[in-house]
């Protein structure tokens, strides 16, 4: 009888374990939000999103104030078009900005806004027009390699 009782309490501290690894693991990927803050559509279009996926964080100052809803190609701009839920909190004017952000060298991407300083602030629906794209690390590596190759050919047809 005593060892079915603490049979039992080692089976159930077992699960709650394996019930917040469950949730650290899925909370670290992004792929779990916990959000109970009412938010607010707004979206921007970009020519090169790089590695931006859905869910992930749109950073002002450092601090989450939404995340990424949804990602569209559009077919008559070519180009991405983004959806973020910005938390109704959060007050940024109309002329605020965008930029695709690393963490890190090589870490998740994110969206930075940087507000401006109209005196409306942006509401559900509003397209934010200023926008900076990815940076690409492979794209930078060729303008390096094509810039010291243009270098290079004076140097050795002298020769």
């Amino acid at each position: 009888m005593q060892r079915s009782k603490i049979d039992t309490w080692v089976g159930f501290f077992v699960l709650v374990g394996a019930v917040a690894i469950l949730f650290l693991a899925l909370q670290s990927a992004n792929l779990l939000t916990l959000s109970f803050q009412k938010t607010y559509a707004v979206s921007a279009k970009f020519d090169n999103i790089g590695g931006l996926k859905p869910k992930a964080a749109v950073k002002s100052a450092g601090v989450v104030v939404g995340r990424v809803q949804n990602i569209a190609f559009d077919d008559k701009t070519f180009q991405a078009r983004v959806t973020l839920a910005l938390e109704n909190r959060y007050a940024f004017p109309k002329d605020s900005s965008l930029k695709i952000l690393t963490s890190g060298l090589l870490g998740d991407q994110y969206l930075g806004i940087e507000a401006g300083a109209d005196d409306k602030n942006l509401a559900a629906g509003d397209v934010i027009s200023s926008t900076q794209s990815a940076v690409v690390l492979e794209n930078l590596i060729s303008r390096f390699l094509y810039s010291k190759a243009a270098d290079t050919p004076a140097a050795t047809s002298a020769k």
